[in-house]
């Protein structure tokens, strides 16, 4: 099963931020399991990075980043999704629409968000982490 991590499931891991880090911490620590290809995108890695080294300084925020970029997929964000975002009808945030783009382009069959709302154009499933856990995972 392929997951796409938006950038606010990054950061509540890279900055331990209660309650969500109990969830988020166990979405990406699927990304050990075979079953699982974890994805995120480098936009995504960026904005986890910006507020991680808001909290812990910048030699930090680099170890975290390098730590959570060993473990997940990085998934293409181009000319191609630059685009598609661009062209989208329905699309009127950009960076949630490249976010879509890279999942879609990547065959992630989910993503998940804490932000919902904001893949409503979404044509994959869009779960928070703790309802993705418990529908898929704990069951």
């Amino acid at each position: 099963m392929k997951l796409f991590l938006d950038a606010n499931i990054l950061v509540a891991v890279l900055n331990k931020e209660y309650p969500l880090f109990t969830y988020a911490a166990r979405i990406v620590s699927l990304a050990d399991q075979r079953k699982y290809t974890v994805y995120t995108s480098p936009v995504c890695l960026a904005i986890a990075f910006y507020f991680a080294e808001k909290k812990s300084g910048t030699a930090l925020a680099k170890q975290k980043i390098e730590l959570l970029s060993k473990k997940i997929v990085i998934a293409e964000v181009g000319k191609n999704e630059v685009q598609q975002s661009i062209q989208h009808k329905k699309i009127t945030d950009f960076e949630d629409g490249m976010e879509y783009f890279a999942a879609l382009n990547s065959k992630c069959q989910y993503i998940v968000t804490e932000d919902i709302q904001d893949y409503y154009f979404s044509t994959i499933p869009v779960c928070r982490a703790r309802e993705f856990l418990e529908e898929y995972v704990l069951k």
